[in-house]
């Protein structure tokens, strides 16, 4: 968590990119890390949601609806969390793309 804190939060927030490109890596890497960290016991995913939400509303995006990866795209979510392991984030750019179009 220390690690996470020091290097991806504090380099991604607070989310005020001026590009919605910057912002969608922003979210995405912040997600994947947190998730791949997985540093509660339950509840990983809701809290990792929360926090792209508060990113989400620093950037002066509405709030986001995360239905599709919870639902139909959920594969494709769990594979985009799988990159992550190599530090590969545009799957899961493309999910942030697609939510933040669909908010």
């Amino acid at each position: 968590m220390r690690e996470f804190e020091k290097d991806t939060l504090h380099k991604h927030t607070p989310c005020n990119f001026k590009s919605l490109k910057c912002v969608i890596h922003a979210l995405a890497e912040v997600h994947v890390e947190l998730i791949l960290i997985h540093p509660f016991r339950e509840g990983n995913g809701r809290v990792a949601r929360m926090l792209s939400t508060i990113m989400a509303s620093q950037a002066s995006l509405p709030i986001l609806n995360f239905k599709d990866i919870t639902s139909k795209k959920r594969k494709e979510y769990f594979a985009a969390i799988n990159n992550g392991l190599s530090r590969e984030y545009k799957p899961m750019e493309r999910l942030f793309g697609k939510i933040i179009e669909d908010s």
